[in-house]
C-alpha cells in the first residue's frame, strides 16, 4: 500500500468554467457527464437537483496558460446551447450513447427516460420497467474476454414479464419482438450489443439492451436489497451494499461476496477504470483495485478522507472532497496535484473524457458551478519540473508515458539529452553524461562544442537542437566551468543576504576547485565518446569522435588510451593532430597514428628519432622506470619499443628503399628484429635479394646468414651463387669461432664462455655455427664445394673437409680425415658401407693399421673392424695385411672368427647348391608326369567352349583341365582358358607339383 505524499507538479489547469444560477433556477447540480464531439466541441450534460438537464459546449482548443493558484477561470469558451425540465424529480445519471446519438436518464423517482443527443426532441419515458434505483452500462474490453449475451440467452420482452408460445414462435422465425409497442428485427436489435445495461429493481438484476429507441431484456438474475452501486466488466457485475461489495455473473447468475464493509464506514463506491479494465472499490478513504474476477491487483490508494466523487484520468485517480480535488498516481500512489476551488463549497460530481475521448479532459461540477480543466500536456510538464530542476520525476513521468504509451521512445530519449545539458551546465558532469547515454537519438556531435570552440572542422555537424530551450547555448567546458563558478559565488552572497537559489546545497557548503571540475568534465565527456564510437556513426562523425577524444587523452596525460587508440583502427585526422602530439611530446602516440594512416615514412622517422634519444639518454627510459618500480626484468626498452614498432611497419611495407634505409639502426638495436623484417611474408612484394645482401653491413654475418637460410630453405632458391655464399659465410664464421674457442681454452676460460662466438644470448641462432655449417654442406649440392675447401684448408675444421671431399669423390681422403684425424671409426666403416666395395673395407684396415705422420697403429680401430665386417673379407689379405708387430692375443680371436666364418659359408653354399639340385629334379619329375598324363576322348566328348562334339578333331587342353577344340584354342589363345584365367599372371601350381622332400 503507497502512501500518499503531495508533490509539487502541475497535472491539469484550469480551462474555463460556467456559473449555473441563471439557467437552473438556483437549483444545484446532482449528475454530470460529457461527450466529445470533435477536437474542438465537447458537450457537457449537467442534471440538476430540480429535475432539469442542461446541455452546454465547450470548445477545449482554446489557449490557455499554466495554472496559477487563485487565479479564476474565464467563461468564454463555455457556451449554453439549451435546458430541459423533464420532471420534479432529481436527475440521479446520465449515460451518453455516442453510437446511437442518444441520452439515458435516470431519476431518482425510479423513471428512465430517453432523448436525443442535442435535446433536439422530447423526452420519452420509458414506463416499461420502474422501481430502477441503480444502472450500470456494460463495457466490454474485447470480444475474447467477455461473453455474448444473445448466444446464450432467449430474449425476453419487456412489454410482459412471462413469454409466450406465439412470441417464441415469432423468436425461433426471426420475426422480432415487440417492446413497448415497437417491432423490430432481431439481427438490428442484438449487431454489436454495445447499449447493454444493468438495472436493479428491487432484489433483482435485470440485463437489458437498447436497440432502436427500446428496451429488450437479456436476464435476469436474483440479487439482493440495498443495492447503491453498480459497475459492470466483460462478464463480471460487481454491486455495492452497505454490508460489502459482492460479484455476479451474467452468464451463469452465481453470485459471491468480494468483502465486507465494517459496521460503521462510508456509503460503498463503485469506479470502473477503463484505461488499466479494473475497479476501484472504497473502503472509506482507502481503494482496492480488483480485477474483472474480483481479484485484487495491484496496490491500493489512500486518500486524505473518504471522497465524494471518484473519476479516472489518464495514469491518474481524481477524488473530489470539501471543495478540493486531488489526482493521485495509480500505480504510486502519490498525489501528485491538489486544487481548491475556494468558497464555493464541496464538489459533488465529476466527469472525464477518458472512456470516450483523448483522456484530457477533466469537469468538475460544485452545487452551482461547472470548472473545466485540461490535461497539461505531457512535455509541459516535464518542462516544469525541469525549470524546478526536479530531474529524477521528470524522468519518472517520461518514463511512465512512455510505459503507458502515451510519449514515443524517441521522446524519452530527447528528455534524457535535455536533461544532460541541464545537468551539464550545473556541473553535474557524471550525472549529465549518465543520461546523454540512455539517450538513443542525441547525436556524439552534439558534445563538439563543449569540446573545441567554432569554428572548427565539424562545426557544420553540431545540430541546431536547442531541445526546450531551458539550458544556454554550447560553449567550451572551459566556460561552462567558469560561468558555473561565478553561479556558485553569486549564490554564496545571495545566501548570506537570505535569497534562495537553485544552485546545489553541496557546491555551496564545499566550493570545488577550477581544476577539479574541469578534470571531471573531461573525463565524462570522454567516457561519452568513449561509448559512442561504438555505434553506427557517418564518417564525419567518427572522425570528429576519435580526434576530439585524442584531444581529452592527451588534455587527461592519459598515455596508455592514446596509444592504444592510435594504432586501432580509428578515423582521427592525422592534420588536427600532429601539430599537438609533437608540441606536448607525445611522439610515441603520433607515430602509432602516423603508421594507422599509411604514413610509414614518417612513423618510421619518429622510431629512429625515440631510439636515438633514448640510447643517447636524452629521454628517460619508461621501461626503465618501470624496471626500477615493479621489479620486472623483462621489460623491453625504450629503444627495443621503438625498433619493435618500427619493424612491425616494416614487415608489411614493400618499399625496398625504405626498408633498407631503416633497416641498419633496426639492427643494432636487435638482430632478430632485422631478420624479420627482410623475411616478413607480410608483403605484397618480396625484396630483391641481390639489394639486401648488399645493404647487409658486413658485420652483421649472422642477419646475413640467416637471411641466406631464409632464401634456401623457406623460398627454395636454387641460385648456386647464395648457396656458395651461404657455405663460405658459415665457414668463415666456424673458423673464427674455433680460434677463439681454442684460444679461450689456452687461457683457462670454461666451455660455456668459449662458445659464444659461435652462439649464446644475443646470438639469433639455436645451435653453434659449426654444427650448422655441417648441416649444410651435407643438405645442399648447389654450393662449389672446391671454393670453400679453398677457405677452410688450412683450419682445423676436418669432419667438414671430409663433407666436402666426399662431395668431390676422394675416398681416400675422407677415409683418412674420418679414420686418422678424427678417428671415428663408426664414421669410417659407414662411409666404407656407403661405397659398397670390399676393397674400401681392406683400404680402412690398412690404414689402421700402417699410420702415417708416425702415428702408431691403431689395433684396436683394426680389430674393431674385422669384427664387424670381417666375414665379408678375404682371409688371406688379411693375414697379408695384418702388421708382424700386432698383438696376436688381439688378433687371434677375430681371425679364428673369421676362418670359421669362411668355412660356415662355405658349407652352407654346398647345402644350398644340393638343396637346389634336389628341387630342380622334383620339378623336371612333376613336369614329366604332367606332360606323360593321358586324356581319354569319345564320341560323346565336347568342347567346353562351343560344345561343338570332339570326335577326331583336334583339341588342346588347359592346366585346369579344360578341352577346347581346335578351332575355339586358337580363337581363345594358348595362356587364357575359357573360364577367364590368365596363366600367365594366375599362375596354376597343382598340390603334386610341389617338392615334398
Amino acid at each position: 500500500m503507497a502512501e500518499s505524499r503531495p508533490k509539487s507538479r502541475t497535472l491539469v489547469e484550469p480551462l474555463s468554467q460556467f456559473d449555473l444560477s441563471h439557467y437552473s433556477r438556483s437549483s444545484p447540480i446532482r449528475s454530470l457527464s460529457i461527450s466529445p464531439i470533435s477536437d474542438c466541441q465537447v458537450l457537457i450534460y449537467i442534471g440538476t437537483q430540480s429535475g432539469s438537464l442542461i446541455l452546454l459546449s465547450l470548445d477545449p482548443t482554446a489557449a490557455t496558460t499554466l495554472h496559477v493558484p487563485n487565479t479564476t477561470p474565464s467563461q468564454q469558451h463555455v457556451s449554453f446551447l439549451k435546458t430541459v425540465s423533464v420532471a420534479d424529480s432529481p436527475v440521479e445519471s446520465i449515460f451518453v450513447l455516442d453510437d446511437v446519438g442518444k441520452v439515458l436518464l435516470l431519476f431518482c423517482d425510479q423513471c428512465l427516460f430517453l432523448t436525443d443527443s442535442l435535446l433536439t426532441q422530447p423526452l420519452k419515458k420509458l414506463g416499461f420497467l420502474k422501481g430502477i434505483s441503480v444502472i450500470a452500462k456494460r463495457i466490454r474490453t474485447s470480444d475474447s474476454e467477455s461473453t455474448n449475451l444473445l448466444e446464450n440467452n432467449s430474449v425476453s420482452s419487456l412489454a410482459n414479464a412471462s413469454t409466450s408460445t406465439g412470441q417464441r414462435l415469432l423468436q425461433k422465425f426471426g420475426s422480432g419482438i415487440k417492446a413497448n409497442g415497437v417491432k423490430v428485427k432481431e439481427e438490428e436489435q442484438h449487431c454489436r450489443g454495445d447499449n447493454v445495461f444493468a438495472v436493479i429493481i428491487g432484489k433483482r438484476l435485470v440485463l437489458i439492451e437498447l436497440v432502436n429507441g427500446s428496451f429488450v431484456i437479456l436476464k435476469e438474475i436474483q440479487c439482493m436489497d440495498g443495492v447503491k452501486t453498480m459497475v459492470w466488466l466483460n462478464d463480471s457485475i460487481i454491486v455495492g451494499t452497505v454490508n460489502g461489495y459482492s460479484l455476479f455473473s451474467c452468464v451463469t447468475g452465481q453470485s459471491g461476496v468480494i468483502f465486507t464493509l465494517p459496521d460503521v464506514s462510508c456509503p460503498p463506491m463503485l469506479k470502473l477504470l477503463s484505461k488499466e479494465q479494473k475497479v476501484l472499490l472504497l473502503v472509506d478513504n482507502v481503494g482496492v483495485f480488483v480485477d474483472a474476477h474480483g481479484q485484487p491487483v495491484g496496490g491500493s490508494l489512500v486518500f486524505r478522507k473518504s471522497p465524494d466523487a471518484v473519476g479516472e484520468l489518464s495514469m491518474y485517480v481524481v477524488v473530489l472532497r470539501g471543495g478540493k480535488m486531488e489526482l493521485y498516481h495509480k500505480k504510486s500512489g502519490i498525489c501528485v496535484q491538489a486544487v481548491t476551488f475556494g468558497g464555493e463549497g464541496g464538489g459533488q460530481c465529476i466527469a472525464t473524457d477518458e472512456e470516450c475521448g483523448a483522456g484530457k479532459l477533466l469537469v468538475v461540477a460544485t452545487p452551482t458551478k461547472v470548472i473545466c480543466y485540461q490535461k497539461v500536456p505531457s512535455e509541459e510538464q516535464i518542462k516544469d519540473l525541469l525549470r524546478k530542476k526536479d530531474f529524477k520525476e521528470a524522468i519518472s513521468l517520461a518514463e511512465e508515458l512512455e510505459c503507458e504509451g502515451e510519449m514515443a521512445k524517441e521522446m524519452l530519449s530527447f528528455v534524457h539529452a535535455q536533461i544532460g545539458f541541464l545537468l551539464l551546465f550545473d556541473l553535474h558532469f557524471e550525472e549529465a553524461v549518465d543520461h546523454f547515454l540512455h539517450s538513443e537519438t542525441m547525436q556524439p556531435s552534439e558534445v563538439f562544442p563543449f569540446i573545441m570552440r567554432d569554428p572548427n572542422r565539424w562545426s557544420l555537424l553540431v545540430p541546431r537542437n536547442r531541445y526546450w530551450g531551458l539550458h544556454p547555448p554550447p560553449v567550451p567546458v572551459e566556460d561552462v566551468v567558469d560561468n558555473g563558478l561565478m553561479a556558485i559565488q553569486r549564490a554564496i552572497f545571495l545566501r548570506k543576504a537570505g535569497v534562495e537559489t537553485a544552485v546545489d546545497d553541496g557546491f555551496l557548503s564545499n566550493p570545488p576547485s577550477r581544476a577539479e571540475l574541469l578534470e571531471l568534465a573531461i573525463r565524462n565527456i570522454t567516457r561519452y565518446l568513449e561509448v559512442s564510437r561504438k555505434k553506427e556513426l557517418t564518417i564525419l562523425v567518427k572522425e570528429g569522435v576519435d580526434t576530439l577524444l585524442m584531444y581529452l587523452y592527451r588534455a587527461l596525460n592519459r598515455v596508455h588510451d592514446m596509444e592504444n587508440l592510435a594504432p586501432s583502427e580509428n578515423s582521427c585526422i592525422v592534420e588536427e593532430l600532429e601539430t599537438l602530439l609533437d608540441e606536448s611530446g607525445h611522439l610515441r602516440t603520433l607515430a602509432f597514428l602516423y603508421a594507422s594512416k599509411g604514413m610509414s615514412s614518417k612513423a618510421l622517422a619518429i622510431w629512429r628519432v625515440l631510439a636515438r634519444n633514448y640510447s643517447s639518454g636524452l629521454w628517460k627510459d619508461p621501461a626503465v622506470e618501470n624496471d626500477l618500480l615493479d621489479g620486472c626484468a623483462d621489460v623491453m626498452s625504450g629503444r627495443e619499443v621503438a625498433a619493435t614498432e618500427a619493424s612491425k611497419i616494416l614487415e608489411e611495407s614493400s618499399d625496398e628503399d625504405l626498408i633498407l634505409q631503416h633497416l641498419g639502426w633496426i639492427a643494432d638495436i636487435n638482430a632478430v628484429l632485422a631478420v624479420k623484417v627482410l623475411t616478413s611474408e607480410k608483403r605484397i612484394n618480396q625484396l630483391s635479394p641481390d639489394k639486401v645482401i648488399a645493404a647487409i653491413d658486413s658485420k652483421k654475418v649472422e642477419i646475413l646468414q640467416r637471411y641466406l637460410q631464409w632464401l634456401i630453405e623457406d623460398q627454395d632458391s636454387d641460385d648456386t651463387q647464395f648457396h656458395t655464399l651461404y657455405a663460405l659465410s658459415l665457414a668463415k664464421s666456424a673458423i673464427e669461432a674455433f680460434e677463439e674457442e681454442s684460444g679461450s681454452k689456452a687461457f683457462g676460460t670454461q666451455m660455456g664462455e668459449t662458445r659464444s662466438s659461435g652462439y649464446g644470448k644475443n646470438s639469433i641462432f639455436q645451435c653453434p655455427v659449426q654444427e650448422r655449417l655441417q648441416i649444410f654442406l651435407q643438405s645442399s649440392d648447389l654450393y662449389d664445394p672446391e671454393d670453400v675447401l679453398d677457405l677452410i684448408e688450412g683450419s682445423e675444421l676436418w669432419l667438414e673437409k671430409a663433407i666436402l671431399y666426399r662431395k668431390l669423390g676422394q675416398e681416400t681422403l675422407v677415409l683418412q680425415i674420418l679414420a686418422l684425424k678424427l678417428e671415428d671409426s663408426e664414421a669410417a666403416e659407414q662411409y666404407c658401407a656407403e661405397i659398397g666395395r670390399p676393397d674400401a673395407y681392406m683400404q680402412l684396415l690398412d690404414m689402421y693399421l700402417d699410420s702415417q705422420d708416425g702415428k702408431e697403429p691403431m689395433f684396436k680401430a683394426a680389430v674393431r673392424l674385422l669384427h664387424n665386417h670381417g666375414e665379408s673379407l678375404d682371409p688371406l689379405q688379411v693375414l697379408e695385411t695384418l702388421s708382424p708387430d700386432m698383438p696376436l692375443q688381439l688378433a687371434s680371436d677375430t681371425i679364428l672368427r673369421m676362418l670359421r666364418a669362411r668355412l660356415h659359408h662355405h658349407r652352407q653354399g654346398q647345402i644350398v647348391h644340393n638343396l637346389s639340385r634336389a628341387v630342380d629334379i622334383d620339378a623336371r619329375l612333376a613336369r614329366l608326369e604332367e606332360r606323360s598324363r593321358h586324356v581319354q576322348i569319345n564320341d560323346e566328348s565336347l568342347c567346353d567352349s562351343c560344345h561343338a562334339r570332339l570326335g577326331t578333331k583336334l583339341f588342346a587342353m588347359y592346366p585346369d583341365d579344360t578341352i577346347v577344340c581346335y578351332k575355339c584354342y586358337r580363337r581363345q589363345g594358348e595362356s587364357t582358358s575359357i573360364t577367364g584365367r590368365d596363366f600367365k599372371k594366375d599362375v596354376l601350381i597343382k598340390p603334386g607339383w610341389l617338392v615334398t622332400r
